[in-house]
């Protein structure tokens, strides 16, 4: 493999084509995030891959791919963004890192880590929304809440074994 800014970009690519099979787009835009909150409802719940979905199996290389692609749409969509990354770290795939152009940092590979195990609550939508909005002016597409109220809507414990 290459340097890790090379790996970024290669799964990046990949990812697109990957999504692409399951009539997922993804065209690194902010609102195409939508459709890795769709997948992510589709294939995992509790942290846990969904028997027979997509993150059966390489989960590890798929998250990779997934923050992958989130850091290079927010870094194509906030000009003057760059990744930063340390070849050296055994966790730099993991740790790398998007510097927005105000200085601030964020982790796209530990989003997707948290999307996976924690749902909805960490939302990959909601996250690139919120760093780019200012930038963009796009609205918050409400569509979103029928991902979210997919999701919500599965069945709970009932009351009495909460005891």
């Amino acid at each position: 493999m290459g340097t890790l800014i090379e790996d970024i970009k290669t799964q990046s690519d990949w990812i697109v084509k990957a999504f692409a099979t399951d009539g997922l787009k993804l065209d690194y835009t902010i609102h195409s995030f939508l459709e890795i909150d769709k997948f992510f409802s589709k294939n995992a719940k509790n942290g846990k891959a969904l028997r027979g979905g997509r993150l059966t199996q390489n989960l590890g290389p798929i998250l990779f791919s997934i923050g992958s692609y989130v850091g290079e749409t927010i870094i194509k969509t906030l000009p003057n963004s760059i990744w930063i990354t340390d070849d050296n770290d055994p966790s730099g795939e993991i740790t790398a890192t998007v510097q927005l152009p105000d200085g601030s940092k964020i982790w796209p590979m530990e989003r997707i880590i948290k999307r996976f195990k924690n749902g909805s609550e960490d939302s990959v939508y909601v996250y690139g929304h919120q760093f780019t909005k200012d930038f963009t002016n796009e609205p918050f597409d409400q569509i979103y809440w029928e991902i979210d109220k997919e999701e919500n809507d599965s069945p709970k414990n009932p009351w009495w074994k909460v005891w």
